[in-house]
This record gives structure tokens, sequence and C-alpha cells, in this order.
């Protein structure tokens, strides 16, 4: 993986471990603080993951960044900006401040996200992509199965807030000694360009329905076992660490196996699992079913790499890769914002299947469209394509 450019190796290595690893912790706690600490209901809930998603719906603003300064700044800036909001978290004390505290981390977790991806799509070239992502995912996995093991482990002694407060110091650090290293961009274009194509109409409707269920499912499903079987903290702690474990080999496989069977058959597999999954959680009461579907909805979560890798099979040059898939997380999220608020509705109007059924049919929306992807036969790579 990136063996001409061992500096953006380490870079991205660090970096994306110290992101993922923060955001383990606030998400492995962050439920349970909620309900415990603070009182949240399930309408409280939908609007503070509501208010979460905002940053990833002006992901756009990353393209523009890219103008300015280069992905490599803005994934340092991005780090000390997560700390940030989780250090702030252990200090909220009501549904205000836990508001902002989340929007700040949450500004650094989303303007993060597409400036790594584009990294890779632009250095490495595409026929090695997918299991450099499923890599660097990996990576992301084992970032989260020691943050998990630190909340199991952690969180009884030390308490939720001090906790929050430790770690999120702990990250904003470590991104501020990655500040001064922005200048490790070589083997990445020179020029960025903001291009939105009608060519990538698909591309863009899958991101959308991809941040519908994606978010209905984060909002709704560990929430139900903390409120309806009333689940620890360590339960959930202990569920995201089985997710890392497995994701530590998975999305490497996964990556192996987009170059191997191609974007729309992976994509394809995960959209016809995922119905039996949200319908599990609409209807199933035994708790370790609703265990073992919380960890196949994880697994799936990984095929969407394959979203990533077929654009850049379709993108037309390197240049506008960055705008691309930041518009894209913008995209995603514009769902993301209002799926959580709808989801939160309509449970307390009509029970708690209510999202799941939503899910259900945007699930299978989206696998009638993955039968649409296609990828041109014969490109030049996007990797090597500087400035068409």
């Amino acid at each position: 993986m990136l063996k001409e450019n061992r500096r953006m190796l380490v870079y991205l290595v660090v970096s994306n471990f110290m992101l993922y690893f923060g955001f383990g912790v606030w998400q492995a706690m962050f439920n349970n603080f909620a309900v415990e600490e603070m009182g949240v209901g399930p309408g409280s809930v939908g609007w503070i993951q509501a208010v979460r998603e905002v940053p990833g719906l002006m992901g756009f603003l990353v393209g523009f960044l890219a103008l300015f300064l280069s992905e490599v700044r803005i994934m340092a800036l991005s780090v000390i900006l997560l700390g940030i909001g989780t250090f702030l978290t252990g200090q909220a004390h009501n549904i205000p401040f836990l508001l902002i505290s989340t929007l700040v981390m949450s500004f650094g977790f989303h303007f993060f996200y597409p400036s790594s991806n584009a990294m890779v799509l632009m250095a490495v070239e595409k026929q090695d992509t997918p299991k450099t992502l499923g890599q660097l995912r990996s990576l992301g996995a084992i970032a989260a199965l020691l943050a998990t093991g630190a909340v199991y482990l952690l969180v009884e002694p030390w308490g939720y807030r001090r906790l929050f407060m430790v770690v999120g110091g702990m990250v904003a650090a470590g991104g501020l000694l990655l500040l001064p290293l922005g200048g490790a961009k070589e083997g990445l274009p020179q020029r960025r360009q903001i291009v939105l194509r009608r060519r990538y109409w698909l591309y863009y409707t899958l991101a959308f329905l991809m941040g519908s269920r994606r978010h209905i499912f984060t909002t709704f499903a560990i929430f139900l076992l903390v409120r309806e079987y009333g689940i620890s903290v360590q339960t959930t702690a202990t569920l995201f660490l089985l997710n890392s474990l497995i994701n530590t080999y998975v999305l490497q496989l996964v990556g192996k196996l987009v170059s191997r069977l191609g974007e729309r058959l992976m994509l394809s597999i995960a959209f016809g699992t995922l119905p039996f999954v949200f319908l599990g959680y609409a209807y199933v009461t035994y708790l370790p079913a609703l265990f073992v579907l919380y960890v196949i909805d994880n697994i799936l979560f990984g095929f969407n790499l394959a979203l990533t890798t077929y654009f850049q099979k379709i993108s037309v040059t390197a240049e506008e890769i960055t705008s691309n898939l930041s518009v894209e997380q913008s995209i995603n999220h514009i769902a993301a914002i209002v799926m959580p608020v709808i989801g939160g509705t309509v449970w307390e109007l009509f029970g708690s299947q209510a999202p799941f059924l939503v899910g259900v049919g945007i699930v299978l929306v989206s696998l009638a469209l993955t039968q649409f992807m296609r990828t041109p036969p014969e490109r030049v790579a996007v990797a090597a394509t500087a400035g068409d």
C-alpha cells in the first residue's frame, strides 16, 4: 500500500487511527450517557442525531477547502475538532450543550472522511483501491476495538464524563502534532476542480439512499436495545468490540472481493440481505438474535466502500475527486438529517417497529437501482490523471 510514498502512508495510518479511536469512544458511550445521565427520550435523541449529521450535509465545503488547503491539512484539523467535541461532551449538563458538543465532534468526523478517501483515490491505481480502502477501514476497526476496550475497562472507575474528556484531550493533542505535517502531499494532483456531472446521477442517488438507511439503523438500533431491553454500557461496548474484532479481518476481505467480483454484485449482496436485518429489529424480541443482526449490519456497512471505488472508475479526472466525494457526503446526509427526526416521530406515533419498516423500503429501492451500475471496460487510471 502506497509503497512509493511512505510519508503519505504514515500520515494516513496515524490520522485514521486517532480519528476512529476518538469516535469509537464517543459512539460506544453516547447512548448510555444520554439515557442514564441526561434522561434523553426518543424524540430528543432523534434531534441530537439530526444535528450530528449537519456537518455531513455541509461536507461539500471540503471541496472548497481543498482549493486552498491540502487534503492532508484538512485531515489534521478534522482530528482536532473531533477531539474538542468529545472533550466538550464530557462537560454537557443539558441538551443544548450536548447539541453543541455533538456538532463540533461531528464537523471533525465528517470533514475527515472525504479528505482521507480522496487521498487514496488520487494516489492509488484503481485496481488496488478496494484493497487499500479495506486495509484503512480495517485499521479503523482496530482503533475502534481499542476504543471499546478502553470504555469497557475505564467507564466504571472513571465515569462517562472523565473518559470523554481524557480521550477528547488526547485526540485533539494528536491532531495538533499532525498539523505541521500538512505538506505530505507528494503524488497528488496539484490543482483541484469543483465539477458536478449528470453522468454521476446513480452515484449521487445511491449515496442519498445509503444515508437514509444507515442513519435509521445507527440512530435507533442501539437506542432500542438500551430503552426497550435495558442493556448496560458494558454490553454496548461489547457489541462495538465484537464489531471491531470482526472488521479487522472482514473489511480487508471486502476490499479483495470488490476487486474480484465488482461493485454491483457486492452492493447487491448487501442490499439483498439488509431487509432481513431491519425486519428483525422490527419484530424479533429475542435479544441474542438482535445482537447477531447488529453485527451483520455492521459487516454489510463495510460493503459501502464499493460505492467509492465505483466513483473512481467513472470519474473523469483526478482533480474533481475531492469535490465529488464531499458532495456525495452532503447528499448522503440530506437524508441523514431528516431520517432520525422522522424515525423518532414515527416511533412515538406508531411504535418501535415503524422506523425499521421504513428502512426496509429504502433498502429495496437501493437494491433495484444498484442493478443499473456500469463501469467503463477501459479507462486510464484516475490516480495517474493529474490534469485532463
